[in-house]
């Protein structure tokens, strides 16, 4: 960045003498901040904000004793049909509005705010589905032109998984979470709601899904509809039809 000079007039001199006279440079001139500084403070700023947005997805790892109850009404969508008359969010509408169009089936519930695993458990039913935990990551790369890549995982609710084992396991360099203005960015979902179903969002096809290979066993997914209040319920061949018509890349590999 250019620092203009100013010209200044020595008491009892006329201004038109700095013509003449070279002005003195300040005592300390004003900092330059590179492109890259700005980078890296940005990174900086996004990396604490991560800290505090991925809280709750920490907290989705800890294992609830029991599970409640289940509330709330179901909703069967067969394939093309539609759901547009049931009362849901603008976001879960566009799922279902998604879903519906190009013909996969699924069916869904409602309970009340669940934003993590403990929490949801209290709400799931025993419909021989498998619940996933959804983490969204972006790789930290040194400051270039070149944007970081962001990646959805999505793995079994019973496992854990540290950060230094997902960059093992990933092989796309130091991982850490996305900050909330990036989820919003790739994903258009909101800390507590991450769901592949935020794939709909990404018309780039910018973000990567690795799903944990353990989930090809099951023969059902349960995810939120990008809607913590909700949760869709999809066969194994519904969602793999749902992947390929959505065009994001994705792979089902060893987490663990």
């Amino acid at each position: 960045m250019t620092t203009e000079k100013t010209k200044t007039a020595l008491p009892g001199t006329a201004a038109e003498s700095d013509a003449a006279t070279p002005a003195q440079k300040p005592a300390t001139e004003p900092a330059t901040i590179t492109t890259a500084q700005r980078r890296t403070e940005s990174d900086a700023a996004e990396t604490r904000e991560s800290a505090e947005t991925y809280t709750i997805a920490r907290e989705s790892g800890k294992t609830a004793s029991t599970s409640g109850t289940t509330s709330g009404p179901t909703t069967t969508a067969e394939a093309g049909t539609s759901t547009a008359t049931v009362p849901t969010t603008d976001r879960r509408q566009k799922v279902f509005d998604w879903l519906d169009s190009h013909g996969i089936a699924y069916t869904w519930y409602e309970h009340p705010e669940a934003p993590t695993i403990e929490i949801a458990r209290r709400y799931w039913r025993d419909d021989g589905s498998k619940h996933c935990k959804n983490l969204f990551f972006r790789n930290c790369i040194p400051p270039t032109p070149t944007p970081p890549r962001h990646y959805l995982v999505a793995f079994d609710c019973e496992q854990n998984l540290a950060i230094h084992d997902l960059e093992r396991r990933l092989r796309q360099g130091k991982l850490s979470f996305a900050s909330e203005q990036r989820m919003e960015r790739w994903l258009g979902l909101r800390p507590g709601s991450v769901s592949p179903f935020g794939l709909i969002n990404d018309p780039e096809h910018h973000v990567h899904l690795f799903l944990d290979r353990n989930l090809e066993r099951f023969p059902a997914y349960s995810f939120h509809p990008n809607d913590n209040r909700a949760t869709v319920v999809v066969s194994r061949s519904e969602f793999l039809r749902y992947l390929a018509a959505v065009g994001n890349t994705y792979e089902f590999i060893e987490l663990y």
